[in-house]
């Protein structure tokens, strides 16, 4: 009872947001006798806390949003508290991420159910704790739930979570057999995929074999994994071989599987051969994605094709298709390093009403060819409008590159960027 001891002791002032709906209802009553009285805490649901979330990245402002949600969430909150505990990993914060994960333990009424608590062994891994989800899933009899490959999977997929696959193989075999849990198809997935992150994709693909061996199933999944690690280790022949088997056995590649193969023909092929496999996405009745439309937005700007590439990005608009952070990070470069700075800014000021700003190195090439081309005022724009998204802790960078080119930033917004 490792993690339900723990849980009782004092916490940071983070519990403060987390004693949520069992004291603002009593607290909203003291305030005043009047019935109308507004509550303390605004309470939303957990799709409106997902979409603030996702533009957020004050760790303080993120539990914040927590807190509205109601006492006792949906299962589909994980995603929301994924989101914030991601945000407390990056600004080194893990003993909060202690606290809100145990907090969420000891309010919920759900703290006996196997799904419930692998959501949590699942939250542990993201915030790369990989032993407190280990002690969770070891704890689980003694909260009342059963042990199953439910849980197990969680703490297999929790490894790669955590960035730390080399461990996963260990706890496959040792786990399995000291609890006399069967691992399934899912398990063997998990398994091959931190089998390739490790390093190790002679035992991956030994594994592949194993499955067959066993009559188990080998879904679209798991030749996707195997699909995607082989090509980005360069074993094309075998990944087009492997391709090959897969539709030999009757499995319909899906959406992933043909993104997997669209990643390498974008990067390792030409932009016609990008289309041709579009096309045959299309023609098994797939609808190409956002991320299939970044790759083809690679692919033009790997051949220096800019302005079809520009087109796919304005191509990119309705459900799935919109533009996500990658599509930022990979067509920014392809502007700035061709001269055009004009539609440079124009995509940055999409990034930041998106919430999707590229990461520091990207701005950092972006803000300099500005400053190159003796546009100060925009690079100062730029840098201002980061300063205004991002908390103080994670402006360091910012604030070194301000002092190497010379920038002093407290001046008003040029034209450009004002009205983004």
């Amino acid at each position: 009872m490792a993690i339900i001891s723990a849980s009782r002791r004092r916490h940071h002032s983070l519990l403060h947001h987390l004693r949520r709906l069992s004291t603002i209802t009593s607290s909203g009553g003291a305030q005043s006798s009047d019935a109308q009285s507004p509550p303390t805490v605004s309470i939303i649901s957990v799709s409106a806390a997902k979409s603030r979330l996702r533009r957020e990245f004050d760790p303080d402002k993120a539990l914040a949003i927590l807190s509205s949600l109601p006492s006792n969430p949906s299962p589909s909150s994980r995603f929301a508290f994924d989101l914030a505990v991601r945000r407390l990993v990056r600004s080194g914060r893990l003993s909060d991420i202690q606290s809100l994960l145990r907090s969420r333990l000891l309010n919920s009424s759900s703290s006996s159910h196997e799904p419930f608590l692998a959501s949590l062994i699942l939250s542990y891994g993201t915030g790369r704790m990989l032993d407190d989800a280990l002690s969770l899933f070891e704890d689980l009899p003694s909260l009342g739930s059963p042990r199953t490959v439910i849980s197990f999977n969680a703490l297999l997929s929790a490894c790669i979570k955590a960035k730390l696959p080399a461990r996963a193989p260990t706890l496959f075999f040792d786990l399995s057999e000291k609890h006399s849990i069967v691992p399934d198809n899912i398990s063997y997935s998990i398994l091959i995929k931190s089998l390739f992150l490790s390093g190790n994709s002679d035992k991956a693909l030994e594994t592949l074999k194993v499955m067959e061996d066993k009559g188990m199933e080998i879904t679209a999944i798991t030749y996707t994994t195997v699909l995607d690690s082989l090509y980005k280790e360069g074993f094309f022949e075998e990944a087009e071989k492997l391709w090959t088997t897969m539709l030999e056995k009757g499995c319909v590649p899906d959406l992933p599987a043909y993104n997997v193969k669209v990643s390498y023909r974008a990067l390792h092929g030409k932009p016609e051969e990008v289309l041709k496999l579009i096309e045959e996405m299309e023609t098994a009745g797939l609808k190409p994605d956002t991320i299939t439309l970044n790759y083809l937005m690679t692919s033009y700007c790997n051949a220096k094709q800019y302005e079809d590439a520009k087109k796919v990005y304005k191509s990119m608009k309705g459900k799935n298709r919109r533009p996500n952070a990658a599509t930022y990070k990979k067509l920014l470069p392809c502007l700035y390093e061709n001269g055009d700075l004009d539609w440079g800014l124009e995509v940055f000021k999409d990034s930041v009403r998106c919430h999707k700003i590229p990461d520091f190195q990207t701005m950092k090439g972006f803000v300099e060819r500005l400053v190159k081309a003796s546009r100060v005022e925009d690079a100062k724009s730029v840098i201002t409008k980061v300063r205004k998204s991002f908390p103080e802790n994670l402006l360091g960078g910012w604030k070194a590159l301000e002092k190497e080119l010379g920038l002093d930033v407290e001046g008003g917004l040029s034209d450009k960027l004002e009205t983004a």
